[in-house]
C-alpha cells in the first residue's frame, strides 16, 4: 500500500489505538505531536513536532498525505474561548494547510455525538463549529470527506469511563441524571475498524455518521448494572448521585480552575451533557448509503476485561 496518512491526536486514547491498526495495515503515518513520544517509534511513523497552531508543522504533516484523519480534540477546559480555539480554530488551521498543498486528500473528522446538541456545553458547541468549518471548506471543492460522531468511546487506554465500569466491582453503578436516560457506547476497537474501513473504501459516501455499538435503544444505567451483575454473580445497584450537589461541585470546579489554572472535566456544561436524556445514535445513514459495516463489540462482551483491568 505505502500511502501516507496524516493523523492528529495520535498520542490520545483513540489515536494510539488507531496508530497500531494503521501500522498493521501497512500505512506510512505522519503523526502530529507536541513532544516526542517515549514509545511507538515504528519505522513507518514520522512524528511531526508541533500543534494545530503551528502552520509550518501542519504543512509538514499533510505534505504527501493522501488521507487526513483529524482525531485531535480538547475535552477539558474552563472557557468557551479555550474550547473554540482548540476544536474549531484548530480544525480550520488544519484545513488551511490541506488547501495550501493542493493535493485534495480525503479528510476524516472524528467529531463527537455531543455536536448534535451544541447548546448544552462549550465542548459540544466547539465540536459543532468544527463540523461546520469542515463542511464549509470541503463541500464546495469536491474533496471526499466523512464526519464521524461516536458516542461515548471506551476500551484499553480509556480513563473517563473506566472508573464508572470498575465501580461495579463494589456493587454500585453511579448515576448522574435520571435512571431512564439512554446512551450509546462504542468500543474503541470498533471505531478504529470503521476508520480503517473508510480508509480502504474510497467509495465511502460523504456524510455525517453517528456511531455506537448498535444496541437497540442503547443502554441505561440499570442495564449496565444488570450486565455487571451477570458477570460478577452478585448484586450491582444503581446509586443516584444528588443532582444539585453535583451541579454545585461542577460550578465550584469551574470557578477554581480559573484561579488555579487547570482544565476541569466536571463543569456545568458537562453536567448538562450527563443530564441529557438521549445519547443513542441513529445509524440508519449507513444502511441508506449502502455502507456494509457494523460494530462487533457490545458492552456485555467487553465489560469482563474492563472490570478486571487496573
Amino acid at each position: 500500500m505505502h500511502q501516507v496518512v496524516a493523523v492528529t491526536g495520535a498520542t490520545g486514547f483513540i489515536g494510539q489505538n488507531l496508530l497500531d491498526a494503521l501500522i498493521h495495515d501497512g500505512w506510512l503515518v505522519n503523526a502530529l505531536t507536541r513532544k516526542q513520544p517515549s514509545k511507538n517509534h515504528h519505522k513507518n511513523i514520522k512524528w511531526v513536532l508541533g500543534d494545530l497552531d503551528d502552520h509550518t508543522a501542519l504543512l509538514e504533516l499533510v505534505t504527501r498525505a493522501s488521507v487526513i484523519i483529524h482525531c485531535a480534540g480538547l475535552v477539558r477546559g474552563n472557557s468557551p474561548e479555550v474550547f473554540f480555539h482548540a476544536n474549531a480554530i484548530g480544525t480550520e488551521n488544519l484545513l488551511k494547510a490541506v488547501a495550501s498543498v493542493k493535493l485534495n486528500p480525503r479528510f476524516l473528522l472524528i467529531s463527537s455525538l455531543a455536536a448534535r446538541e451544541p447548546t448544552l456545553s462549550w465542548y459540544a458547541e466547539s465540536k459543532s463549529k468544527a463540523e461546520q468549518i469542515t463542511l464549509h471548506y470541503l463541500h464546495d471543492v469536491g474533496i471526499s470527506y466523512a464526519i464521524f460522531r461516536p458516542s461515548a468511546v471506551y476500551g484499553p487506554g480509556d480513563k473517563e469511563l473506566l472508573p464508572v465500569f470498575q465501580a461495579s466491582r463494589y456493587g454500585i453503578v453511579p448515576v448522574v441524571g435520571n435512571f431512564e436516560n439512554r446512551f450509546g457506547l462504542l468500543h474503541v476497537s470498533d471505531l478504529v475498524e470503521l476508520i480503517c474501513y473508510w480508509l480502504n473504501n474510497e467509495s465511502f459516501t460523504n456524510g455525517t455518521y453517528e456511531i455506537d455499538d448498535a444496541t437497540p435503544g442503547g443502554y441505561s444505567y440499570q442495564s449496565v448494572a444488570e450486565i455487571a451483575q451477570q458477570i460478577l454473580h452478585r448484586p450491582v445497584r444503581c446509586i443516584k448521585l444528588p443532582g444539585k450537589l453535583i451541579q454545585q461541585i461542577a460550578s465550584m470546579n469551574l470557578w477554581l480552575s480559573k484561579f488555579l489554572n487547570y482544565s476541569p472535566m466536571l463543569t456545568p456544561g458537562k453536567f448538562r451533557e450527563l443530564q441529557h436524556p438521549n445519547w443513542v445514535c441513529d445509524m440508519s445513514l449507513f444502511k441508506q448509503k449502502g455502507i456494509n459495516w457494523a460494530p462487533h463489540t457490545s458492552l456485555r462482551e467487553a465489560l469482563p476485561n474492563l472490570i478486571k483491568s487496573k
